[in-house]
């Protein structure tokens, strides 16, 4: 009886963590949108835009790639006390947080971030040519969309048929950073 009741109370605090992070990094990302944007000529704000597309993508591989990997690789790392293997078996035991937080939260910010940006870019666009074309915010939302689209389509092809690599990769950099598994 205590399992069960224990598992609502964990469910309903993840679902707090997960919203108190989604408002801090939502907030991080955008005001590193604004202060990047601020002063940013063209060039430097399609790169902030794409930045936050291939962010989105990159998640949205992890996502994936820690719902479908096998954990029996890296019990066999483990054994042999690869560096990352016990980070990769703490992403695995936790794929379902990990992928919400990969997909939804990262993959859902970078996504809003992104249409904001691209907001942004519409406007100087439109003002640098003295017009108020839709057909303007039309192509760029279009292409924007394409590109994180047809993105995370090629990252979840990738992530499904290589998700051994990608949480393996992911583990290195997390025990490089000190993340996980403690």
């Amino acid at each position: 009886m205590k399992k069960e009741e224990a598992k609502p109370r964990s469910h309903s605090r993840w679902v707090l963590q997960i919203f108190l992070i989604s408002v801090a990094l939502s907030a991080v990302l955008s005001l590193a949108s604004g202060i990047v944007l601020e002063d940013a000529g063209y060039a430097l704000a399609v790169l902030a835009l794409t930045l936050f597309v291939l962010l989105g993508i990159l998640f949205d591989m992890i996502g994936v790639s820690v719902t479908a990997a096998d954990p029996k690789p890296f019990h066999s790392m483990a054994a042999h006390r690869e560096k990352g293997a016990k980070e990769a078996l703490y992403l695995l035991r936790n794929a379902e947080r990990v992928s919400s937080f990969c997909n939804d939260v990262v993959g859902d910010i970078c996504g809003i971030v992104s249409g904001s940006t691209a907001a942004v870019i519409v406007v100087r666009l439109q003002s640098g040519l003295g017009t108020q074309n839709m057909f303007i915010s039309i192509a760029v939302t279009a292409f924007i969309s394409g590109l994180t689209i047809g993105g995370k389509a090629i990252g979840k092809k990738v992530a499904l048929n290589r998700s051994t690599d990608v949480v393996f990769r992911t583990a290195k950099l997390m025990h490089l950073l000190h993340i996980g598994s403690q």
